[in-house]
């Protein structure tokens, strides 16, 4: 019972479509209607406004972040329920009809307050392939690969299930992507897609 609780929590605070109320809030038109219509920090710095998109990019980690480190206060058996919930929330929120992001921020979030070693290790595998490839979907797919593995080398093996359904989330989500990249097309941080 308590890993429906942890779940729900988790969804229900994923849900929140930051990037969407941000750029609503200062005027920067409708997200859904510009680049790839994504919700998430990566579409946000394509309407140019990069400090939206990093706020995009820090309140997305958060509300991962928050539900986990709340489910570890109530229910610590299964917080992996309110990690997974959290990202299957900001990826298929019901308020915009099951259309949200593509989850590496909030996984970012999830991975922080689950163990700090998986969180480094996301965080430090997403920056390095990000400054040396300047492909941010490159980057969080595999960021999210390297957090089940970092799970299970730091000693935290139950979370490797749970990280691991993340990642072939993520991963599933990026299908686009994976497409452009094998085919040299797909766009840099900084250029137009």
């Amino acid at each position: 019972m308590y890993s429906l609780y942890a779940l729900a929590l988790g969804y229900l605070l994923g849900s929140v479509p930051f990037g969407l109320i941000l750029t609503n809030l200062f005027g920067e038109g409708n997200l859904r209607q510009i680049g790839s219509g994504n919700i998430g920090a990566t579409n946000v710095l394509r309407t140019g406004n990069k400090g939206l998109a990093a706020a995009t990019l820090l309140l997305d980690g958060a509300k991962g972040f928050l539900a986990v480190w709340l489910a570890w206060r109530w229910w610590p058996e299964v917080a992996g329920y309110a990690a997974l919930g959290a990202v299957l929330g900001h990826c298929f929120p019901v308020w915009l009809r099951f259309k949200g992001g593509k989850g590496v921020a909030t996984t970012l979030g999830v991975t922080l307050a689950l163990a700090t070693p998986i969180g480094l290790t996301y965080a430090a595998t997403w920056l390095v392939m990000l400054a040396a490839t300047r492909i941010s979907s490159l980057s969080g797919m595999t960021a999210a690969l390297a957090a089940p593995v970092a799970a299970w080398f730091s000693g935290n093996q139950a979370f490797v299930p749970v990280l691991a359904a993340i990642a072939a989330l993520v991963l599933w989500l990026h299908r686009a992507n994976i497409a452009r990249l094998r085919a040299g097309t797909e766009p840099k941080v900084g250029q137009k897609s």
